[in-house]
């Protein structure tokens, strides 16, 4: 499962259509809606987006998960304040199950446009981290995307459009991505179910809802991928 080296050819019109429009809709959307999903702006209405969310909890739950997926679809800023403020939104086992589907659908949609949409301008920008992801994939398989989604030492967007030029398969892509970032996503969402009110974050910062348990549930973020290495190793040997 190797990559050669390819030059970097003129893509036809229909994908230079489908960059140009993938383009402007990130930048009209952060520009339009960048503002209005800061913490004080969500905060004022909190009452209102709770009332809502009681009388119409499908449309709320609908647009969310589309919300997440465009978000970590087209690589904008975002996505941990917006696990956080679905874990405040949803509770915790509800916010779990939508933000693990949702990210992993947007991580696929970014996988997919880099794969047949974009190859040329990612191959140019990140050579470097395709010749080893592709070698380490050779090495590790699969299970070198679970560590990397485990251990976020590189930013998820770049493994979501630098492994779409790699031989991995979409459903692999899936599976791993599910179920490598759904420890960093529980720890996240149960971050915001703890907020007591978004009013209180707002006023006090992280510091509001920094307790022992949260403190426990990140240490323990941080341990579990030391820990599942060593289990995959052992059985290896075995």
């Amino acid at each position: 499962m190797t990559i050669e080296a390819t030059d970097v050819r003129h893509p036809p019109r229909t994908k230079l259509i489908l960059l140009a429009a993938v383009a402007v809709v990130t930048a009209v959307g952060y520009l339009q809606f960048g503002d209005a999903l800061s913490l004080e702006i969500v905060a004022q209405q909190e009452t209102t987006l709770r009332t809502f969310q009681e009388a119409r909890p499908g449309l709320v739950y609908g647009v969310a998960f589309l919300v997440y997926v465009t978000v970590t679809g087209l690589s904008l800023p975002g996505a941990a304040a917006l696990t956080v403020g679905f874990g405040w939104c949803f509770g915790f086992l509800p916010g779990v199950v939508l933000v693990s589907l949702a990210s992993t659908t947007g991580a696929s949609l970014a996988f997919l446009l880099s794969r047949y949409a974009l190859r040329g301008a990612i191959q140019s920008k990140f050579g470097d981290c395709l010749r080893i992801f592709n070698d380490a994939l050779v090495h590790d398989g699969a299970f070198y995307l679970f560590t990397l989604r485990l251990v976020p030492a590189v930013p998820f967007f770049v493994i979501n459009l630098v492994m779409g030029l790699t031989p991995l398969r979409l459903s692999t892509f899936w599976w791993a991505s599910q179920v490598g970032m759904l420890p960093g996503t529980a720890v996240y969402v149960y971050a915001g179910a703890t907020v007591p009110d978004l009013q209180t974050l707002n006023e006090t910062g992280t510091a509001g809802i920094v307790t022992p348990q949260l403190i426990a549930a990140f240490v323990l973020l941080g341990v579990f991928p030391v820990l599942v290495k060593s289990a995959v190793q052992r059985l290896r040997r075995s």
